[in-house]
């Protein structure tokens, strides 16, 4: 058998609302969600036992440990198959790394999510949708929606999602100044007395300025402003990207550091990357279509 290998798309929040906090201490998010064509790839190579190698320009920032979502998802997988009667062996997976660590654009999620597609290939396993949407829920609240990367709504944890919006033709640049950011700090300094509502959603945008504006006009992302205090160097990129030639909106994505610009064509996109590239060489810069 040939070495099966799937993108882990970056999952982008185009707004985020916090909508309460549940007993537990889980924070219930309203946001919708969109992926570009860039991102992480998973291959996986027939073999014995499990085992991961890290490769690529951010590889060396993790560690193949049990903390790994990769191994993680994997070993989850392989439990379930084995429950549930079905042969699953091994696998030798790779993670090629092309996203920043702790970034707020779920790139650990989506290799999770694509560790779980590969394996599913591999070992040919039939796995019921809504028990792998469990399963990958068990790994974290983002991985589920990016199973099948397209545009969604999300709610509760983040586990409750609906098809989104029709989105026009849009590309989008993400912007990160190499700043890792911590999520639980984020949440914890989040000021909760007035709760975000939900917007009304249209059902389709026909042009990217229209959705541009009205993100702009109806929504926000709740943890920008605590992401702040941790990060400064964000209102320096979001700055960066209001500035840009044919942007429609400069906003952060999740907790935070990645921001992203959305543009109506590609071409605008591109320049403002390579602008950007110059300006700031310490920054990670990547232009990409919305899918």
């Amino acid at each position: 058998m040939t070495d099966i290998s799937i993108p882990a798309r970056p999952k982008i929040n185009l707004f985020l609302h916090v909508t309460g906090r549940r007993a537990d201490g889980y924070h219930l998010l309203e946001s919708l969600v969109c992926f570009a064509d860039t991102g992480d790839r998973i291959t996986v190579s027939p073999a014995h036992h499990l085992s991961l190698h890290i490769q690529g320009p951010f590889g060396g920032d993790l560690e193949v440990g049990p903390g790994n979502l990769v191994l993680h998802a994997a070993t989850a997988l392989q439990e379930w198959a084995h429950q549930s009667g079905h042969k699953a062996g091994g696998g030798a997976l790779t993670l090629d790394k092309y996203l920043p660590i702790a970034s707020g654009i779920g790139g650990g999620s989506a290799d999770a999510a694509a560790t779980f597609k590969t394996l599913s290939s591999l070992w040919d396993l039939r796995i019921p949708e809504q028990e792998l949407a469990t399963l990958a829920l068990s790994i974290g609240a983002d991985v589920p929606v990016c199973l099948d990367s397209r545009t969604r709504m999300m709610r509760g944890i983040g586990d409750v999602l609906e098809d989104g919006p029709v989105l026009p033709p849009t590309w989008i640049l993400l912007v990160n100044p190499m700043r890792e950011v911590s999520t639980a700090k984020v949440f914890s300094s989040l000021d909760l007395s007035e709760p975000s509502k939900e917007p009304t959603i249209p059902s389709e945008f026909e042009t990217a300025a229209m959705l541009g504006a009205w993100l702009k006009a109806e929504t926000r992302n709740d943890l920008e402003g605590p992401a702040l205090i941790q990060a400064p160097e964000i209102a320096s990129v979001l700055n960066a990207l209001a500035d840009c030639d044919g942007c429609h909106i400069a906003r952060m994505s999740g907790s935070g550091a990645t921001c992203f610009a959305l543009f109506g064509e590609p071409g605008a996109a591109e320049t403002a990357a390579r602008r950007l590239t110059g300006s700031h060489p310490d920054w990670w810069v990547q232009a990409a279509k919305i899918i």
